[in-house]
């Protein structure tokens, strides 16, 4: 029995261990707090997100494995490898600047939005996100996309009486429960085509699988793909994101934006890459074919919002966020036909860096006007430059960074990685689909942009900034500005040792 009990290298798990501990204190600490206290809670999250993130530094000397089989030491449960230190730094990086984000949106929204459990459900998820690039078995892969995710299905209906909450919850709650539905599907007929769920060993074994399990297998292939295909909100499978972002509230819009893709495409490069590569003819041309839908009907949506609609400000940003999925999914799609395939994840983990970065800086400008103006659209930006000339740079400069026009360097360097991936891998086509719909976005962010700088109608509003929204968009600036000035420390970074 002695051999079966194995060590715990608690160092490796820190980062989501930490935040799940502080997350199950803030929860029964919320028990003991006055109202007036409430407050703290936030701040006590912020500070765990910060020490998650801290714990990353130790750990990037060398790989790190626990949770390993008995007797096979090579095969593990959880490992920490650069990809898996890059992701969790996105995912908690991400976190805690979304956390300043809600300190401030908490204190507005007091009366609907009740903290204890708001910063319980949020750390929860956060702990998710983090476990999920580290997970290397399909049990573990699945338990820590619906810890990310089940939490965030509450966090976007949490506020108390409002109806737009509500339905953005149940259209989110539908369409995650359905990806999860086929994708344990398509992991269960993987498990009986090859008899394990540790995914360097599904990789073995799945090349090898005789005929009558073989149809097994590649229907639990594509089932698998398609349940990831709604988690990364991948075209057609899209629809519930609009609605969600708007009436989630505006920090857990950020979230899912950031941290959400994160999470799913960190599972989609390790079910894909890692597990099944011997399927790259059949997850390659499915993925360039969802790249290249999903970066058209994002950017077309986005294209089309009206700068005088209700929340067409965040509106914007979700249908951007769709069209950014479709970038993000093209070295992924790279990856089946590159010689080289880390280095083609390497650029969608590059890609996802600077996304994360300048999108979390947008919606923290976001959460800026929101503040004066409710209904947050794209025309309440006019003349923002007037009333608030920093905060009107720091967002021109985060659309042009999406938009990959300099001074938005890190923008440009990101989107010609991704363009050279597709290139090097022989798929000129979808290179050509990606230069289109760059220019397409290209519009829409320069015409918000030029809306900054027009002048005001009437009197300019004035722009309070509480300290955790000065503390976001500080560090978001900074972050944005330093990449751009040395964009060739993101690849160095982004090396991802899957292999």
């Amino acid at each position: 029995m002695s051999s079966l009990v194995q060590s715990v290298d608690w160092l490796a798990i820190a980062p989501p261990t930490i935040a799940a501990v502080v997350g199950l204190v803030v929860l029964v600490a919320d028990l003991f707090v006055t109202e007036s206290r409430k407050p703290l809670l936030g701040w006590l999250s912020v500070a765990g997100l910060a020490a998650a993130t801290l714990m990353l530094l130790p750990l990037l000397d060398a790989d790190r494995s626990t949770f390993c089989l008995v007797g096979d030491t090579r095969v593990c449960s959880y490992t920490a490898d650069r990809f898996t230190l890059v992701i969790q730094l996105l995912v908690l990086g991400g976190a805690l600047l979304t956390a300043l984000l809600s300190v401030t949106a908490l204190k507005d929204d007091a009366k609907r939005l009740p903290e204890g459990e708001y910063w319980f459900l949020f750390l929860s998820s956060s702990a998710g996100a983090a476990l999920l690039p580290a997970s290397r078995d399909l049990a573990t892969l699945i338990v820590a996309l619906e810890v990310a995710s089940l939490p965030a299905f509450a966090l976007v209906g949490l506020r108390h009486g409002d109806r737009r909450s509500s339905e953005a919850a149940l259209k989110f709650f539908l369409s995650s429960v359905t990806a999860t539905a086929v994708s344990l599907m398509g992991i269960s007929f993987v498990y009986a085509a090859t008899g394990t769920l540790h995914l360097t060993l599904v990789a073995e074994r799945i090349q090898n699988v005789d005929g009558q399990l073989g149809t097994v297998a590649q229907t639990g292939v594509v089932l698998t793909l398609i349940g990831f295909a709604f988690k990364t909100a991948a075209v057609p499978f899209h629809f519930w994101v609009p609605d969600t972002y708007v009436g989630a509230p505006l920090p857990i819009a950020a979230y899912l934006s950031v941290i959400g893709k994160a999470v799913g495409f960190s599972g989609l490069i390790l079910v894909t890459v890692v597990a099944l590569p011997s399927y790259a003819d059949v997850w390659g041309p499915a993925l360039a074919v969802l790249a290249a839908l999903t970066m058209t009907v994002g950017n077309v949506g986005a294209l089309r919002q009206q700068a005088t609609r209700a929340y067409s400000a965040v509106r914007l940003l979700a249908w951007s966020s769709v069209g950014q999925a479709g970038y993000l999914l093209v070295p992924i799609a790279a990856a089946a036909y590159a010689e080289d395939a880390e280095q083609a994840i390497g650029s969608t983990v590059a890609y996802a860096l600077m996304y994360g970065a300048v999108n979390l800086g947008a919606f923290a400008v976001a959460a800026v006007v929101g503040r004066t103006k409710t209904l947050n659209r794209v025309s309440d930006y006019r003349g923002l430059y007037a009333s608030s000339p920093l905060t009107a740079l720091l967002l021109a400069f985060f659309l042009l960074c999406l938009a990959g026009l300099p001074p938005g360097i890190i923008g440009l360097f990101a989107k010609v990685t991704v363009f050279s991936a597709a290139v090097d891998a022989g798929l000129g086509w979808l290179a050509v689909v990606m230069a289109v719909n760059v220019v397409i976005a290209l519009v829409y962010y320069l015409q918000w942009t030029a809306v900054l700088f027009r002048a005001p109608e009437g009197a300019p509003a004035k722009h309070h900034l509480p300290a955790p929204l000065t503390a976001a968009l500080a560090l978001t600036g900074v972050l944005g500005i330093a990449l751009s000035g040395a964009p060739q420390l993101v690849l160095r970074f982004t090396g991802t040792g899957l292999f």
